[in-house]
């Protein structure tokens, strides 16, 4: 699968996009996913909670493994997928398309120091030799 040109990528393996409201779109990638295999819960953070960068926030398990899910960006959590909590298994259909969490940033400036897809394509595939 390709890594989406227009997302920026988190080196722990969360994608952010930037929506028209100012707003970002947190979710994990492709790889991440792969890497975890077939999940079976998510538990996203709490709306109105703040988030420091870096921060852990949310948990997705696998039938082999549990992954912490960390905050790319600071800022409040505006909203959560509901839909996760009956279907994560959406994530391992489409990790693009099934967001986990929306973040309003503290600093929006701080998606600048987020990789591109062509650095985070490196990243991935270095971690698969």
């Amino acid at each position: 699968m390709t890594t989406p040109a227009h997302l920026k990528y988190a080196r722990s393996h969360e994608w952010v996009k930037q929506d028209a409201d100012g707003t970002v779109i947190v979710g994990i990638t492709h790889h991440a996913q792969e890497m975890l295999g077939d999940l079976v819960f998510v538990e996203a953070p709490v709306v109105g909670r703040k988030l420091k960068k870096g921060e852990e926030c949310a948990v997705v398990e696998s039938v082999k493994a549990a992954a912490d899910i960390y905050a790319p960006l600071s800022g409040e959590v505006v909203a959560v997928n509901a839909d996760l909590a009956d279907a994560p298994e959406k994530i391992n259909a489409d990790a693009y398309s099934s967001w986990i969490f929306r973040l309003k940033p503290d600093d929006i400036s701080e998606l600048s120091g987020l990789l591109d897809a062509a650095d985070y394509q490196k990243i991935t595939d270095q971690e698969k030799h």
